[in-house]
């Protein structure tokens, strides 16, 4: 389990991970540079703080996640759900729904989920 959410900026260079894993650090730090701007201690800063949290690992100069892009914003999305709505999915479907129309593709693929897990 990660312990928070990632701010803009670290989100930006998780993606940069996740797209491109795995990396050296070297690489990564070419890219950090080159997409974001930042300095190598910047890069190996932010590295390391979400090592700490337990997204990613650099190990032997080589840099890969311990957690996958899917189910870290799985992950998020369940914590959401959970805070918001008190863990009730239908309540935040219908919040969604009341505010932003479904479209028949969405209402299709939505009760596509739904019978594949009756089945």
């Amino acid at each position: 389990m990660v312990e928070s959410g990632l701010g803009a900026m670290e989100s930006r260079f998780a993606d940069m991970i996740w797209e491109g894993e795995p990396l050296s650090s070297s690489e990564l730090v070419r890219r950090a540079e080159s997409e974001l701007g930042w300095k190598k201690s910047t890069t190996y800063t932010v590295l390391k703080r979400l090592a700490e949290r337990g997204l990613f690992v650099n190990e032997g100069g080589a840099v890969r996640s311990l957690v996958s892009r899917a189910d870290y914003y799985a992950e998020r999305g369940e914590r959401f759900v959970d805070d918001a709505f008190s863990g009730s999915l239908p309540a935040f479907v219908t919040a969604f729904a009341a505010r932003k129309k479904l479209s028949e593709k969405e209402i299709d693929a939505l009760q596509a989920i739904i019978d594949s897990m009756r089945g």
